[in-house]
C-alpha cells in the first residue's frame, strides 16, 4: 500500500512538472542576445537571471513582483562538465524542478530576456570555489514525490499577502537533493560566506556605545531555501553588467525608423 501511494505522488508529481514547465503564449524578446555576446562579457561566478516563459515562471514573477523567474551560475569554458554534440561548451549550471541541477549552453537561453549580475571582489580562486560547488551538484534532482510544493503554482497569481510570497516559494522540506535554481546558487555563495541579501541586526544603542568601538550591524545568512532570483538583482555586492553597454555601443549608429 505504501509503496502504490509512493508511485501515485510521484506520478502526480511528473504530471505537474509537466503541466507547469509548458511555455506561455505571448513572451517578447526585449533585447535579443546571443551565446558568444553573453560569453565575451561573462565570468567564470557570475549569475545569469532569465525571464521564464513558462507557466512556473509566471507564478515566480508575480510573487517576488520581478521580471525574472529563473538564475543560473556561469562556471566558464575552463571548468564546463562537457559540451554539446555541436562543440559547445556546457558552460552553465541551473537547477529547475523537471531536470534538477544539470550543466547547459548559453544558447538555450538566446531568445530569452537576460541579465547578468556579478559579485565583486571575488579572487580567481573563490570564483572556482563557487563555480565547483554548483558542478558537484550536477545530478541533483527535485523530489516529485513532493506535490503539495508544486501544486500551488496551478494559479500563476494566487492572492497571497506580500509578507508571505518569499516563504511561498521555498520549496521542498530541507532535503539537500530537493532543489530549485536561486537556493542552489544562494547556498554556493554561502559556502565562501559571500553575502546575497542578508539579514541585518542592528545593535541598541548602549550596545554600541559599551563595546568600545563602532559596530552598527551584524549580517546574519538567510536560509537559502528564501532567496530568489530577484535577490541577485537588487543585491548591493552584485554589479549589473550589461553586454551592449560592455562590448561598445554607439547610438548614432542606430537605424531609426523615420
Amino acid at each position: 500500500m505504501r509503496a502504490l501511494l509512493s508511485w501515485t505522488r510521484h506520478r502526480l508529481g511528473a504530471w505537474l512538472v509537466h503541466y507547469l514547465t509548458k511555455p506561455t503564449r505571448n513572451y517578447f524578446v526585449f533585447a535579443p542576445g546571443s551565446a558568444e555576446r553573453l560569453r565575451k562579457v561573462l565570468r567564470c561566478g557570475d549569475v545569469l537571471l532569465v525571464e521564464g516563459n513558462q507557466r512556473f515562471s509566471t507564478a515566480v514573477k508575480y510573487l517576488t513582483q520581478s521580471s525574472w523567474s529563473h538564475s543560473a551560475l556561469y562556471v566558464g569554458e575552463k571548468l564546463a562538465p562537457g559540451r554539446t554534440a555541436a562543440g559547445e561548451p556546457l558552460d552553465l549550471v541551473e537547477a529547475d524542478l523537471q531536470h534538477g541541477v544539470t550543466a547547459v549552453p548559453l544558447s538555450k537561453y538566446d531568445c530569452f530576456n537576460t541579465r547578468i549580475c556579478r559579485p565583486i571582489g571575488l579572487s580567481d580562486d573563490d570564483r572556482r570555489q563557487v563555480a565547483q560547488f554548483m558542478i558537484d551538484s550536477i545530478g541533483l534532482e527535485y523530489d516529485l514525490k513532493n506535490v503539495i510544493d508544486l501544486a500551488r503554482y496551478l494559479l500563476p497569481t494566487p492572492p497571497v499577502p506580500v509578507a508571505w510570497r518569499r516563504r511561498m516559494l521555498a520549496l521542498g522540506s530541507g532535503d539537500p537533493t530537493r532543489v530549485i535554481c536561486s537556493s542552489r546558487i544562494a547556498q554556493a555563495f554561502q559556502s565562501i560566506r559571500y553575502p546575497i541579501l542578508p539579514i541585518i541586526e542592528e545593535l541598541p544603542e548602549h550596545e554600541r556605545s559599551r563595546a568600545g568601538y563602532t559596530v552598527r550591524e551584524i549580517l546574519h545568512i538567510r536560509h537559502h531555501s528564501l532567496f530568489t532570483p530577484r535577490d541577485f538583482d537588487i543585491s548591493p555586492y552584485f554589479a549589473i553588467v550589461k553586454p551592449t553597454i560592455e562590448l561598445g555601443f554607439d547610438y548614432r549608429s542606430l537605424a531609426w525608423d523615420k
